[in-house]
């Protein structure tokens, strides 16, 4: 099976991880809309005509399933791609739902949903999770955090200053930490070092990469291939960038 994976720029790369390492598919297409990244800010109607420019993007290779990497885009088009489109489309949002209520059975387990402006303003994932009887779910914009890893700002006192911004009036910690933006697995053991460090505890984490892996076991019964799967990168802005960054989060798969 030829698959597409689409996210706004790098993140994404955390997904193809996941989906490398499982050897669900012979061949993965790559698509990063790093010219116009980030969508977080950016207002509904501006991320459905993006994201229906990458499926005509994917139309010439002849995909047989697309993962939509990106939560923004899952959160607010994917409807709107299904709609325009015969082959199976995969949000991360439904996937992540699925790994947080198989993972943690304890309805009152305090979350923490990280995610871009638009993800958060979506509220997809507490809406679906009050839906399953989750009743302490905190959700939080972190967007500051995308033109970082864009940037390959993954440690270091910049990162430290943007926890800092964001969770620092905290006063309790979260049990779990949903990364509902397929950038941040790129920084998560800042993440949950931060956490670690400012509240004695730590805190586990739903991947987005991770989650769709189980999600397609689960749900479309993939099984895992004999040879690692041919994978080719393509963007919108400067490709050779986000090959770069390929190889270096990629390295020993």
């Amino acid at each position: 099976m030829r698959v597409g994976i689409f996210d706004s720029g790098v993140g994404g790369l955390s997904v193809l991880k996941s989906v490398l390492q499982a050897r669900l598919f012979a061949e993965i297409i790559y698509y990063g809309d790093t010219a116009r990244v980030p969508y977080g800010p950016k207002d509904k109607t501006t991320i459905e005509h993006f994201a229906l420019e990458a499926l005509e993007f994917f139309k010439p290779f002849d995909i047989e399933m697309l993962l939509v990497a990106c939560n923004t885009v899952s959160a607010l088009a994917l409807e709107k791609m299904r709609a325009h489109s015969s082959i199976p489309i995969v949000g991360v949002i439904e996937a992540g739902i699925l790994a947080t209520i198989q993972q943690f059975q304890d309805k009152h387990t305090p979350i923490l949903v990280l995610g871009t402006r638009a993800t958060i303003a979506s509220g997809q994932y507490a809406q679906k999770l009050h839906a399953h009887g989750y009743s302490s779910v905190q959700s939080l914009a972190t967007g500051l955090f995308v033109p970082l890893i864009e940037e390959g700002v993954l440690e270091g006192e910049l990162l430290q200053a943007c926890m800092r911004h964001y969770f620092e009036s905290m006063h309790n910690a979260p049990a779990v930490l949903i990364l509902g933006c397929t950038h941040f697995p790129l920084i998560a053991s800042q993440l949950q070092g931060y956490f670690q460090a400012r509240f004695q505890r730590s805190c586990a984490l739903v991947h987005s990469g991770d989650a769709i892996v189980h999600f397609l076991q689960d749900t479309h019964h993939l099984t895992p291939l004999k040879h690692p799967p041919k994978v080719r990168f393509f963007a919108s802005g400067d490709v050779e960038a986000l090959k770069v960054q390929a190889r270096a989060w990629l390295q020993g798969l």
